[in-house]
């Protein structure tokens, strides 16, 4: 399989199948495909797993694309301004996503729900008790909000992340919370009574635009109605 990434900040991944060569992707991802590629709908592993699906912020079902008499053209384009980053997937190096990252991936890979081990950090951490584990062997792509950066920790060293700006991290890091210390700054400094702490090692990454700041940002430019009535 060959991809190439395009549209800058409107990003699409163009993908190359040889014959016979599959894609799994969410229902109502494909963008556009070549008359060669076949679709078949899954559960994806059982009514379990597409529950598990659904609670991680995905479709229930998946499509399978299929390459059939030749080389075929698939392309995904991304929901929402910013990124799509492609991840090998190998057996010993499961990532830890944001609900709703998985775009697409070749056969081989699989996506499973992930809950928060600590349950003050899924109550307090901002990304929830549900994100995704994406494992086995393959090419994965995943939205990210926004432009991305990647951190790697070093056993022991941490980083804190305020609420939503992380996107993926390596299965090796783990997650906590850190309160925000000093009552005026919990009242006045805007980020709340919690930030996240990722612990190494592992490869962590960021987004600068989360798709939660982004809708509260635009409620908060909407004109007010203050229509009154008269008798």
């Amino acid at each position: 399989m060959k991809y190439e990434i395009q549209g800058g900040n409107l990003p699409v991944v163009i993908c190359e199948l040889e014959n016979g060569e599959s894609m799994i992707t969410e229902s109502g991802s494909m963008s556009w495909m070549s008359p060669n590629m076949r679709m078949e709908t899954t559960s994806g592993g059982g009514f379990g797993k597409a529950l598990g699906r659904l609670f991680s912020g995905e479709s229930m079902f998946r499509n399978v694309y299929t390459a059939q008499g030749g080389v075929g053209l698939i392309a995904f384009a991304s929901k929402f301004p910013g990124a799509i980053k492609a991840v090998e997937i190998t057996p010993d190096k499961p990532v830890i996503v944001q609900k709703s990252a998985f775009l697409a991936a070749t056969s081989g890979v699989e996506t499973a729900v992930y809950f928060q081990k600590k349950m003050r950090t899924g109550f307090f951490g901002g990304e929830g008790f549900i994100m995704q584990k994406i494992s086995g062997q393959g090419m994965a792509f995943l939205e990210m909000d926004g432009s991305t950066m990647d951190y790697e920790l070093s056993p022991g060293q941490q980083i804190v992340v305020s609420s939503g700006h992380l996107a993926m991290m390596d299965g090796t890091c783990s997650m906590d919370v850190q309160a925000v210390r000093g009552v005026k700054n919990v009242l006045l400094g805007g980020q709340g009574f919690f930030n996240t702490v990722i612990n190494g090692p592992g490869v962590v990454t960021l987004q600068t635009m989360p798709l939660a700041n982004f809708v509260e940002l635009i409620a908060r430019s909407l004109p007010t109605n203050n229509t009154s009535s008269s008798n």
